[in-house]
């Protein structure tokens, strides 16, 4: 409640090694995933939030966008060849209606590329929770003047 009394300098909290320039990435990361690695690396770069402990869960949310753009683009081929259901629908080899397996991988891939985007900030509601927080530590309590030091 009283603070930092004694005005001693508190310790800085370790903070993990920033790159000197955007690393390549992991060799598994290939096609889409790759091109996406390129635009979000070199962002998050830029903006000084790209670090060496940062690298495995970005190469997570590359691969999920990867497997996400593959999916849909297989979908949206599908789609194409029926304009009724969208591909949404496909027949079993018993010639009944089923879910297109497809509908599933891509809203799985979708969910894993939203979660991990908004580890690194890169979805609206994510940015959001960081600038309110910054902004609720700098702005005075309206309680601050009552109680005397």
């Amino acid at each position: 409640m009283r603070g930092n009394p004694g005005q001693r300098k508190l310790h800085d909290e370790p903070q993990p090694e920033q790159l000197p320039d955007v690393p390549e990435p992991p060799t598994f990361i290939t096609g889409y995933a790759a091109d996406e690695w390129w635009i979000t690396a070199t962002e998050l770069h830029r903006l000084g939030l790209l670090t060496k402990v940062d690298v495995p869960a970005l190469a997570c949310y590359c691969h999920a966008f990867g497997q996400w753009r593959m999916a849909s683009e297989s979908l949206a081929r599908m789609q194409s060849n029926d304009p009724l259901m969208n591909g949404m629908i496909i027949k079993t080899k018993y010639g009944d209606a089923a879910v297109n397996p497809l509908v599933s991988i891509v809203r799985k891939h979708a969910g894993d590329v939203v979660r991990f985007a908004a580890e690194f900030g890169l979805t609206p509601a994510a940015r959001s929770h960081i600038s309110a927080g910054s902004q609720a530590a700098n702005s005075q309590s309206k309680f601050a003047g009552l109680i005397a030091g």
